[in-house]
């Protein structure tokens, strides 16, 4: 159960319509490395996680990556709300537009559609922490490039809190990374696994 306060996690206030910068940014809505995929990795990696305290943690930033998908929606809202069809029709955005109009569909840049074939789950606590430290690490990647492509700074404001909050999840990733495997060092984890090795 979770309690849901109607703002986002950081403030968007976009007033310039730009359909390059929105093509480049629903990336990280609905593509390889974006917030969608992200939030229903740990949402659903939690329920095998052995160690309770991990599994926290994957609720928690699960759920705060589904606040970062409301703010990429809002984003991208924002810079394609007021567009004219000259500058659809001059843009990357034209063929997003197609499809969506001015609609706010998780799809890749490339405009590729969301896939859940884009993150794993394995119910294995260390390939799956693993897998999620290189989710974070491929996101900040991700919010780098767009920062390099986009100049308004009421774009990049909210761009670059998303990239520190990718930076501190692999931090916490790293955290229960070490708990888990101390855990399964005592056992001889590495050493045997009993199930294949007699």
């Amino acid at each position: 159960m979770w309690t849901y306060e109607r703002r986002l996690e950081f403030p968007v206030k976009i007033c310039k319509a730009d359909p390059n910068a929105a093509q480049a940014i629903i990336s990280q809505l609905g593509g390889p490395n974006g917030e969608l995929g992200a939030s229903l990795r740990y949402l659903n990696q939690r329920y095998s996680m052995t160690d309770r305290a991990v599994a926290g943690t994957l609720t928690d930033i699960g759920t705060e990556e589904l606040a970062h998908m409301e703010m990429i929606g809002a984003i991208v809202h924002q810079l394609t709300r007021n567009l004219t069809m000259e500058q659809i029709e001059k843009s990357p955005f034209a063929a997003y537009f197609v499809d969506h109009t001015a609609g706010v569909w998780p799809s890749a840049a490339s405009g590729m559609a969301f896939s859940s074939a884009t993150f794993q789950c394995l119910g294995d606590p260390i390939a799956d922490l693993m897998e999620d430290m290189a989710a974070e690490q491929k996101a900040r990647v991700t919010y780098d490039n767009i920062l390099r492509l986009v100049d308004d700074p009421e774009v990049r404001e909210p761009i670059k809190f998303l990239r520190e909050r990718e930076i501190v999840h692999f931090q916490r990733f790293g955290e229960c990374l070490r708990r888990v495997t101390e855990a399964m060092d005592s056992k001889n984890f590495y050493a045997v696994n009993p199930s294949f090795d007699k």
